[in-house]
């Protein structure tokens, strides 16, 4: 009897064993794709590559901004809300309650996938990937750095977490910095883990580096000097622009106030713009030398035409125009060393109005420079069909236009170019493209009038120990409710040096100066020959006639 039930469960055995080896033979041969297919649906994945974006750096290959590798933690709602793991340590890490965790798994249960933290430095995120929680995973991706942090933050601008440019040339130029991420097959374990890379699919292309004309060493100068001038005058606001004669190029553009790159937290946006190209003013007095250049240009008048200021004050449609002082008779080089307005205001009724327009349309007032900023402004240039004789006069001395300092600066560079227009880059590769505007004799003639507003008129304060300076002050009064106010006014200065062989053009703006002096040769000329001066020696320019 046992032994009969001992055949029988060995026969059994037997025909189990067989019906099971008939079945795997089976399925090993008829069944192979499909189980292959369903097995590689549950374990084979197709994983991102994310690409490296170029880096951004001055002229000198000194780095202003990078990407650093980072890890992000993302979850898989489903998982994690069904895990027996502790979910306390990654709870405290995150700083958020209990509820509020598992509330926000909760409402993303439906998906696969949902950030907890973002591009954190990767010790710091493997230390949570040991916690060895159920449904936690990291993936690389790329933080972006600026070493500068706040100096070049207006030039360079940021990205968003994305890694997409949302500011500056990081907004301009995100096609030229960013890459292509790439694809690869890869094999998961029942946790989500990668075991094993199976075959990249597309190979990811890192972005292109950009090269900026900029030079970090003049840009870190600038910086320095401008935020200490708008601190001491409690101003508003302030710019500074500093560009290359010989190129055109950008060599270090600063705004103030300023922001941290690096650290957006409670960023205030009024504090992103990039001041230089996006806000706008009326020049003022620092477009008299170009009204004077087209009066030199008429062969009826030379820096030693006199003209009658007497007695300070001149009547034009029903408006006086007005200089602080009676300076009596004066030649075309005091009308710009003193900066009258009689003077100016007598000579501009004295040409064609749209001969000096058409010299400020020369120049690219009212045009967008093309730098390559974004919202960059281009002004306002009017056009009238009949010009008022109030108009004409005051157009002449720089109200009823408005323009940016990026422009103001562009217009010097013409000056200090010999009287040849150099289109203003940013890059440094960019070609140089120019234009004759003025004679090199008309140049030479108004550079050496610029030089006598540093000499003996109103910006003593803009000379430079060692070099000869050349330029010209602005103080114009701020439009408010009502009209211009008394009150508030912009101060500031454009010029070049040296005057013999200009290598650097700069502009100083302070918006709102809080002093009793407010005129751009006590507030904006000092800065100026502070910046200019101390960028001059850095690049080793040779001192040469001193004023």
């Amino acid at each position: 009897m046992i032994i009969g039930r001992l055949l029988l469960v060995a026969a059994l055995v037997v025909v189990l064993s067989s019906a099971m080896m008939v079945r795997l033979w089976y399925l090993q041969v008829f069944e192979k794709d499909f189980l292959q297919d369903q097995g590689d649906a549950r374990t084979i994945r197709m994983e991102r590559i994310n690409a490296h974006r170029g880096i951004i750096q001055d002229r000198y290959g000194k780095p202003l901004a990078v990407s650093t590798p980072a890890l992000s933690l993302w979850a898989n709602p489903g998982e994690v809300l069904n895990t027996k793991d502790p979910l306390g340590p990654l709870i405290d890490y995150l700083g958020v309650s209990e509820k509020s965790f598992i509330d926000r798994l909760s409402k993303a249960q439906k998906k696969n996938f949902v950030y907890l933290r973002r591009h954190l430095p990767p010790a710091e995120a493997r230390n949570i990937m040991k916690l060895g929680i159920a449904g936690v995973y990291a993936e690389r991706e790329y933080n972006r750095f600026y070493p500068a942090g706040e100096v070049t933050s207006h030039l360079v601008g940021f990205t968003n977490i994305d890694d997409k440019g949302q500011e500056g040339l990081e907004l301009s130029y995100d096609h030229w910095l960013a890459g292509s991420p790439g694809k690869k097959k890869v094999l998961k374990n029942l946790h989500g883990e990668i075991v094993r890379d199976i075959a990249p699919i597309a190979e990811a292309r890192s972005g292109r580096d950009l090269t900026l004309g900029v030079d970090l060493r003049l840009q870190y100068l600038a910086y320095r000097e401008l935020k200490s001038a708008v601190i001491h005058y409690e101003a508003e606001s302030g710019s500074a622009v500093i560009l290359d004669v010989e190129t055109g190029r950008v060599l270090a553009m600063v705004n103030q106030p300023s922001f941290n790159p690096n650290n957006r937290k409670g960023l205030d946006m009024n504090a992103v713009r990039n001041r230089a190209v996006t806000d706008v003013f009326e020049p003022g007095s620092t477009v008299k030398p170009f009204t004077v250049g087209v009066a030199l240009q008429t062969d009826r008048y030379e820096p030693g035409t006199v003209i009658d200021t007497s007695p300070g004050f001149y009547r034009v449609g029903g408006f006086t125009i007005r200089d602080p002082h009676d300076r009596g008779v004066i030649n075309l080089s005091e009308v710009i060393a003193q900066s009258s307005q009689v003077g100016i205001a007598k000579l501009a009724l004295d040409l064609n109005e749209y001969d000096v327009r058409s010299m400020f349309e020369s120049l690219r007032f009212g045009q967008d420079l093309g730098s390559g900023f974004p919202g960059e402004r281009a002004g306002f240039l009017p056009y009238y069909r009949r010009w008022k004789d109030i108009d004409r006069a005051a157009f002449a001395y720089g109200y009823g236009l408005t323009v940016t300092p990026m422009q103001l600066a562009g217009a010097y560079l013409t000056i200090a170019s010999g009287g040849i227009r150099r289109d203003i880059s940013v890059l440094s590769d960019t070609p140089i493209v120019e234009q004759r505007i003025y004679p090199v004799e008309i140049a030479e003639q108004l550079k050496t009038m610029l030089n006598g507003v540093v000499t003996n008129g109103t910006a003593t304060k803009a000379a430079i120990d060692g070099y000869s300076v050349a330029g010209k002050t602005g103080t114009v009064r701020k439009i408010g409710d009502g009209g211009y106010q008394d009150t508030e006014h912009l101060a500031f200065f454009a010029g070049l040096a040296p005057v013999e062989k200009p290598r650097l053009v700069g502009v100083i703006l302070i918006n709102g100066p809080k002093t009793t002096r407010t005129g751009g040769g006590a507030i904006a000329a000092p800065v100026f020959s502070r910046v200019i001066g101390n960028a001059l020696r850095i690049m080793n320019v040779a001192p040469g006639r001193s004023v």
